[in-house]
């Protein structure tokens, strides 16, 4: 195989777009498989695409014991997820700063405790190394309740402004895991407005808002959720951008974009997690967009 068919360019608005989260519902890869194809993913075409290796805090000795068999070339990029009391967080530092040579940390992702204050962020905070990224997902009430989904936006400002990302979960296991358009919305104007990166995760397997068949639930497209960003930018309602099902008009904005717009984008939405990489690779490769 020539160098050329070894990697191939992505263009900026998908690079490091989508970190792996093979280990997670409904992937749940075992250790193995997902370390595997996470360094031969890395050592394809588009490894440009894929970022950090998500594992939670209570697999990383299991995680070090496979990356010790398989020997990498270069220590993986790794993004910890921890639970709301950072339970198992302090003995998976230990252990990753003695393998320094296998794994590398560059982020600790938690979901908020239900009665989130700024005493829990500022004591989250100083347990995290320095210079590690901090994500943090407000707890998102079901329904559309005003002045519940009011409590959550004010989470999302909570979070940024003591220093965190906060999270967008996009999907799960239930209908109620899934955030309306107008919520999504809402959610892209704070994090707009306060100029801070957000992550993304679950949901988001399609570059186009689609309707699964056998669930019923309505996914948001990883392509609508960058395109609705620009709008937003732009002082835009983003809300035909969250809705538009046609990956062909998606594309087409999506190639329009300026590269000054391009990196503002990615500025504000840096990454969303997937447990699978082959199905959004499918959809962007189908739309010509690598």
């Amino acid at each position: 195989m020539a160098p050329s068919d070894l990697f191939t360019r992505v263009p900026a608005l998908f690079k490091r777009l989508i970190d792996d989260a093979a280990l997670f519902p409904p992937g749940n890869a075992t250790m193995q498989d997902a370390v595997r194809e996470h360094l031969q993913v890395k050592a394809r075409r588009y490894a440009d695409i894929t970022g950090l290796f998500l594992c939670p805090a209570d697999r990383v000795e299991e995680l070090v014991q496979e990356l010790a068999a398989m020997a990498p070339a270069s220590p993986i990029e790794l993004s910890l997820v921890v639970d709301a009391d950072l339970s198992g967080f302090r003995d998976a530092l230990a252990l990753l700063r003695s393998h320094r040579a296998l794994a590398r940390l560059q982020m600790v992702e938690m979901a908020a405790p239900t009665a989130m204050d700024s005493s829990w962020l500022v004591d989250a905070g100083q347990v995290i190394p320095v210079g590690v990224v901090k994500v943090v997902e407000p707890q998102r009430p079901p329904g559309d309740l005003a002045r519940e989904q009011s409590e959550w936006l004010h989470s999302v400002r909570r979070v940024a402004e003591h220093g965190y990302w906060p999270k967008l979960r996009c999907g799960g296991l239930t209908a109620d895991a899934f955030p309306s358009n107008d919520q999504v919305a809402e959610f892209l104007r704070v994090t707009c407005a306060l100029q801070v990166p957000f992550k993304a995760t679950a949901g988001l397997h399609h570059a186009a808002h689609y309707t699964d068949r056998g669930t019923g639930f309505s996914h948001h497209g990883f392509l609508n959720l960058l395109l609705a960003v620009a709008q937003t930018l732009r002082g835009q309602s983003p809300l035909a951008a969250l809705s538009n099902t046609d990956g062909r008009s998606l594309a087409l904005e999506a190639k329009a974009m300026s590269d000054q717009l391009t990196n503002a984008v990615r500025a504000r939405m840096a990454s969303y997690g997937s447990c699978s990489l082959a199905e959004p690779l499918a959809d962007l490769t189908d739309l010509g967009l690598l």
